[in-house]
């Protein structure tokens, strides 16, 4: 039961709708600066991406390169930006869901969830 009548705060309406945009914007900004790994072939390739998305580094172990099979480690580089991918995913999720569920649980445009 909301006191007054029934009718919500307008002003503590829009103050709390600006601290979720605030929020929302940090952390969007902390997921583009932290860095999350995937990896593939045991270890042989690993990938780092930040939590938004954006390929960062590519290591590769000189024993996966196989000049006679370029192929296997065309599929290594794809399984470990793939698995650095999802794993920003998870943190976008972490970081933003709860967000999310604060502005209707309908998500927001343009994320993932």
């Amino acid at each position: 039961m909301i006191p007054g009548g029934g009718q919500p705060n307008m002003q503590q309406l829009l103050q709390q709708a600006q601290k979720m945009q605030q929020d929302l914007q940090r952390a969007q900004e902390e997921l583009a600066q932290t860095e999350v790994d995937g990896q593939a072939g045991g270890g042989l390739v690993r990938a780092t991406v930040t939590g938004a998305g954006e390929l960062r580094a590519l290591r590769i172990d000189p024993k996966a390169v196989d000049p006679d099979d370029t192929e296997t480690l065309a599929d290594l580089v794809v399984a470990a930006v793939h698995a650095a991918n999802e794993n920003a995913q998870a943190l976008q999720q972490q970081k933003l869901g709860p967000l999310a569920q604060g502005l209707g649980g309908g998500g927001i445009p343009g994320l993932p969830f």
